[in-house]
């Protein structure tokens, strides 16, 4: 009777929990075989097997449901039990009319995006060997649970600016969805050949104005983006914004050497983000590090060509910025017009701190290591000004490489706010024929350790 007793509440438990459970009846293996780009329909004998009365893994949950005879009961167990017994449902773009032939599917991607945010642990699914048009949407959160968006296919932007009317920054973005994960061998790209001829960057005769960020992630918390492929981008490709807890990994950014202001990756106002084993080719910045940003990780960084690795620009228009703990861990630049720069504008406030710059290495890189505390990126000379965000506790180790410009490390430091903390450990930047590189350094002083070549006077 003692046994009854608790196999009893665990029949209702079992009965009373229909999502979980016709869920795996109703869609056996599916996530599997999509994922693994199989058609569920090729292995009936699969889903006869896990659904069937007399299968395999209902014999295998017999013995399980039979080991629980003590008097105690075992939830860690049962869990394990349960998400045995549940399959995420899957959701694809196709199923709500998106046809894949490169047509509008915007509405299609809207629809299939409220069915799977509304649902429990869902995947949204961009298939695989199709195209997509999108013009400008935002998929809104939060959502009733963890969400997966699983890209194979290709999304594309509509080259119409006119649809861009209501909002000229973005394209795809992304509102405060959180427990989020974006992921798969797909690609997205912003078309923006139509934005860059109008930028005052290339025809001089143009307005400068902004352009669509081609991926945006707001307000995210616990943030996974693995895999995906982002080009193009009609500015900039993927930014981090006030986001918390971020993994972004094996990216694949990249957009032409002559484009304009396409960073790669755009970290701002974001916590605890790791950027890892990723690839970035554009116009602009690899990554870009602003204001707000804290607890910041970037390994196995290939850069180039573009305009380096960044922290700022800080401390535009006399603004207070902050940007701390960043660590920027086993990198590749290659033809970049700078390595891995501190930019900061005069008569702004605030500091860059505690940022660690190691295991670089360096081929034909304009300015390999550079603080520019009188940034200047306007047409009119920058005035004097007497304030400036502090740069302090720098810390270079273990760069290597070669410099085709004469000087290979500068630090051009602010008169009244001077750099700090400023340390290189193990440094051999040389001249692109093997010649001797110089080191320009202003108001600062180093501390050097190890081998350091150049060296600042």
């Amino acid at each position: 009777m003692l046994l009854y007793s608790h196999f009893l509440p665990l029949f209702i438990i079992l009965v009373g929990s229909p999502p979980g459970f016709s869920s795996f009846r109703q869609d056996p293996l599916s996530l599997y075989l999509v994922e693994n780009n199989h058609d569920p329909r090729a292995y009936p004998l699969l889903s006869h097997t896990v659904g069937g009365q007399d299968g395999k893994l209902e014999h295998s949950l017999n013995r399980q449901l039979m080991s629980y005879k003590s008097n105690v009961f075992d939830f860690t167990r049962f869990n394990r039990l349960r998400s045995l017994l549940s399959s995420p449902k899957v959701v694809s773009v196709d199923q709500f009319g998106a046809k894949g032939d490169g047509s509008d599917a915007t509405e299609a991607f809207m629809k299939a995006w409220k069915e799977a945010c509304s649902s429990r642990e869902a995947i949204l699914l961009v298939p695989k060997g199709r195209r997509y048009l999108l013009k400008p949407i935002t998929f809104t959160g939060p959502c009733k649970s963890d969400l997966t968006m699983k890209i194979y296919g290709t999304i594309e932007a509509s080259i119409d600016q006119s649809v861009y009317a209501t909002d000229l920054r973005h394209w795809i973005v992304f509102d405060n969805v959180h427990n989020f994960k974006v992921e798969g061998s797909g690609t997205i790209n912003g078309n923006g050949a139509t934005w860059w001829k109008r930028s005052c960057k290339i025809d001089k005769s143009q307005p400068c104005k902004g352009a669509p960020t081609a991926v945006t992630f707001y307000q995210c918390n616990n943030l996974i983006v693995d895999g995906i492929k982002i080009t193009n981008a009609q500015q900039m490709h993927v930014v981090f914004q006030k986001c918390v807890n971020v993994r972004a990994s094996n990216l694949i950014v990249t957009a032409p050497e002559k484009s304009p202001n396409t960073d790669g990756i755009h970290v701002t106002d974001t916590q605890n983000i790791q950027i890892i084993s990723s690839t970035i080719k554009t116009g602009d910045d690899c990554i870009s590090i602003v204001s707000g940003s804290e607890s910041v990780q970037a390994m196995d960084i290939t850069c180039g060509p573009g305009h380096g690795i960044s922290i700022g620009s800080l401390g535009s228009g006399n603004s207070a910025a902050y940007v701390s703990d960043v660590t920027v861990n086993r990198a590749k630049l290659s033809g970049t017009t700078n390595g891995v720069r501190i930019k900061t504008w005069q008569g702004g406030s605030g500091y860059a701190k505690n940022i660690k710059f190691q295991n670089i290495e360096m081929h034909n890189v304009t300015n390999p290591i550079i603080i520019d505390q009188n940034y200047c990126d306007q047409e009119k000379p920058c005035q004097q000004q007497a304030s400036a965000v502090q740069v302090r506790d720098i810390v270079y180790k273990n760069i290597a490489g070669t410099s085709n410009s004469g000087v290979a490390v500068k630090f051009d430091c602010s008169r009244t706010s001077p750099c700090q903390g400023i340390i290189l450990q193990d440094i051999n930047i040389v001249g692109e024929d093997a010649g001797k590189a110089k080191a320009s350094c202003v108001n600062v002083k180093t501390v050097n350790r190890g081998r350091v070549s150049p060296q600042c006077n």
